[in-house]
């Protein structure tokens, strides 16, 4: 991409969905995609945001996709350490991505709500038995895990949303350099959604459903006069269908092309912020740019749709994953050989998303998402999708790079952006008597 990212108060020009890393699309015009587009939002999606009829789960307390390891099991993972768990960390079967509200009064309270979240989440990723109480007093724990709360893969990463640097805190001098509010992107459906941004944001990610929502429970309970709950997107994290990445809502692997996070340079180049550098704030150090979409997929349509014009839109093969130049989903398109875009369109998803080039090389991002199911909409449509979840060094660099390169892509055609938010994951806690934020509330 040539063209340099829009400032960081400015809505990036660009539309569609980076879920899968490089899309395609089909050789129809793109005056007859618009009205096409038009046609399928108006009679799948109603009145956006309406009222969900059901809500259901996919039961994720079966054994971990990449691990084997039983639900409720005492799989622990860190929590303390230069970086949070739950960004570089394979993910588990089930999540909750949950923005809350700041109330507390004053920076003092902050603090103090900060200390308390991170004392929970010490406590619910390590595991253990909660304290006994009298019969006549308020139970210690929810029970909802049984007397004994298991470790069971948790992680909980904490993140901070433009809204929390205005004048309550004091904290305008010390907001990351590249961290706003969330656009609405071209093709976004965001108008009157109340799922958008946020003061805190938590990842909690867990071996088996339940788990999660423990976690969610006991934190919500002891934070209550500080932080109070805005919006929540559960997810769950498939099972590799035969092997190999989970698949989507669309049936195509997910996330095939993201970057080797067992490589400490690639992580620093593509992940991790650097305090002091880039005007970011010396305390950021460590920590990462967490962007968050809820994209709902317009599956009644996309079910009609031919499997080569799914494939072109995507510029996989839907069976195996592997691009439309090569047999495995492990193999590096190449774009070089294919100037014209007459094995792998111009217009795929994968290939607007990841060109592959020297000059994009450093706009890669970490996706992390899940899907999700909630239900049956006022319509009688299934409300199902993803909860696009990604992580990078410098969101305007990457993800505001991807997006725009996205724009009017012929995905959009069958996905539906619906709320989310930008939020920066804060760097980790080096030990037992530092906190989640210190540096930052320092």
């Amino acid at each position: 991409m040539t063209a340099a990212p829009p400032p960081a108060d400015a809505a990036p020009p660009g539309g569609g969905c980076p879920y899968g890393g490089a899309a395609d699309a089909p050789a129809a015009s793109r005056a007859a995609g618009v009205a096409r587009r038009a046609f399928l939002r108006g009679a799948a999606l109603g009145t956006v945001g309406a009222a969900v009829l059901g809500a259901a789960g996919v039961a994720a307390d079966r054994a971990v996709a990449d691990g084997g390891t039983p639900a409720g099991s005492d799989r622990r993972i860190p929590f303390e350490g230069p970086n949070q768990a739950g960004i570089t960390t394979p993910q588990q079967a089930a999540a909750t991505f949950v923005s809350f509200d700041a109330v507390a009064p004053d920076r003092a309270a902050l603090t103090e709500l900060f200390q308390t979240l991170t004392d929970r989440i010490r406590f619910l990723t390590s595991g253990g038995t909660p304290p006994d109480v009298s019969i006549a007093s308020v139970p210690s724990d929810s029970a909802t895990l049984g007397p004994v709360v298991p470790s069971d893969g948790l992680t909980v990463t904490v993140g901070v949303g433009a809204s929390l640097f205005d004048a309550r805190y004091g904290l305008a001098a010390r907001k990351p350099a590249r961290l706003t509010t969330m656009p609405v992107f071209p093709n976004d459906d965001m108008v009157g959604s109340t799922e958008l941004h946020g003061d805190i944001s938590l990842q909690i990610c867990a071996d088996s459903k339940d788990t999660v929502m423990h976690a969610l429970r006991d934190i919500a309970k002891h934070t209550r006069d500080g932080m109070q709950l805005n919006w929540k997107a559960d997810g769950f994290h498939a099972a590799p269908r035969p092997s190999g990445t989970q698949r989507n809502q669309l049936g195509f692997k997910d996330g095939i092309a993201n970057p080797d996070t067992t490589d400490a340079a690639s992580n620093d180049a593509l992940i991790w912020a650097r305090g002091g550098v880039g005007g970011e704030p010396a305390w950021a150090e460590g920590g990462s740019y967490q962007v968050v979409r809820i994209i709902r997929m317009l599956v009644e349509f996309w079910d009609r749709v031919s499997l080569h014009e799914q494939e072109t839109m995507i510029g996989r093969r839907r069976d195996t994953g592997a691009p439309l130049d090569g047999t495995v989903e492990g193999d590096i398109p190449d774009y070089a050989k294919d100037p014209n875009g007459l094995g792998i369109p111009l217009t795929a998803h994968i290939r607007l998303a990841n060109p592959r080039t020297k000059a994009t090389d450093d706009q890669q991002i970490l996706r992390r998402g899940y899907n999700y199911d909630r239900g049956v909409d006022a319509d009688g449509n299934l409300d199902v999708g993803l909860v696009f979840c990604c992580y990078q060094q410098d969101v305007l660099r990457q993800f505001t790079a991807v997006q725009t390169r996205l724009i009017d892509e012929p995905l959009v055609d069958y996905i539906s952006p619906t709320g989310g938010g930008y939020f920066f994951a804060l760097p980790g806690v080096s030990g037992p008597e530092d906190h989640l934020a210190s540096g930052l509330l320092a």
